[in-house]
């Protein structure tokens, strides 16, 4: 809205002026004045401006007309003064010498914060670095309300990535890397709101430990994996025992099993068949034997040698020499 109009001065003299009450800018309302003579000169600069783009053409042209590409938006400034809305994409007409046009681009930026030395909560010094992307929301905004956005979102992003690690400890920040960067973007965003810069997302990229801080904690670690060892070979351990007593006592019942279980285990052994194997015959297997070879040996005593045996009240030992005879003691 505008409003002309004319004031007494101080010293008795009448000014005319222009008030502008809104401005063109979405979201932006701000009162100021242009003086009359400020907005004559404006408007000879403009008919000026028109009458040589009319004496230069057709050369005039290639300055006149200006193109944004789909992915860019212009902002045209008329004599200092923000003129209208944002242009593009397309084609549109400037006059030359009077209009500033400013592009800005709407795609998506990353940039790299640079490692951060940061003093955790539990007062560890670590190294963390992270990417930002972001892109401008509005354009009018980026230009008019800030002098280089991209630089300001840069420091921005330094310092909050400082402050939040800050906050945290350093087993929070090797664990919740998504939730500190969803901190992260969340404060970004609403600072660079009004900056018509919209943060889009924000990654951790490495943390960096100190050296010494590095083998402590691989010791920890170590000594950690070491003592669940011991701890899983000793239950294991406690069942292999439990299962031998149960196989045992199984075993004890009934001698053969002892016999079979250790000719299986022969037979496991004979697979290889390039080893010699030397084992002890069970002496149980010639106990049969040895029944029937002294009882032949008994049939076959003389009645002196049953009687003396029978005198001295001992079971006769009878065996056979080595040449086949009988002896006896």
């Amino acid at each position: 809205m505008v409003h002309y109009g004319c004031a007494k001065t101080d010293s008795g003299g009448v000014e005319c002026f222009v008030e502008f009450k809104e401005s063109s800018v979405p979201g932006m309302v701000e009162g100021y004045k242009v003086g009359a003579m400020t907005r004559f000169v404006e408007v000879l600069a403009t008919i000026g401006s028109f009458l040589l783009v009319l004496v230069t053409l057709p050369f005039s042209l290639c300055f006149t007309f200006k193109v944004v590409q789909e992915y860019e938006r212009a902002v045209v400034f008329r004599m200092g003064r923000l003129k209208g809305g944002a242009y593009g994409p397309g084609t549109f007409f400037v006059m030359p010498c009077v209009d500033n046009c400013v592009r800005v681009d709407l795609r998506t930026v990353s940039f790299d914060v640079p490692p951060q030395e940061v003093l955790t909560k539990d007062s560890v010094t670590v190294s963390v670095d992270a990417v930002v992307y972001y892109r401008i929301k509005e354009p009018l905004n980026a230009v008019v309300k800030i002098a280089n956005y991209s630089h300001s979102t840069r420091l921005l992003a330094a310092s909050t990535l400082r402050t939040v690690l800050g906050t945290r400890n350093l087993a929070e920040i090797l664990s919740e890397r998504e939730t500190i960067s969803h901190t992260m973007q969340t404060s970004l965003d609403e600072a660079t709101d009004p900056w018509g810069v919209k943060v889009e997302r924000v990654e951790i990229k490495d943390v960096r430990l100190p050296v010494q801080l590095q083998r402590a904690m691989a010791t920890e670690a170590e000594a950690t994996r070491e003592a669940r060892a011991k701890v899983i070979a000793a239950e294991g351990e406690m069942l292999a025992s439990r299962a031998l007593k149960e196989a045992s006592d199984v075993i004890s019942m009934s001698p053969a099993a002892l016999q079979l279980r250790y000719l299986q285990t022969l037979s496991n052994i004979s697979v290889e068949k390039n080893s010699t194997i030397i084992f002890p015959l069970p002496v149980e297997f010639l106990t049969p034997f040895f029944n029937a070879t002294g009882n032949q040996d008994a049939s076959r005593a003389s009645p002196e040698q049953l009687a003396a045996a029978k005198q001295s009240k001992i079971q006769p030992d009878i065996h056979l020499n080595v040449d086949g005879s009988l002896a006896s003691k």
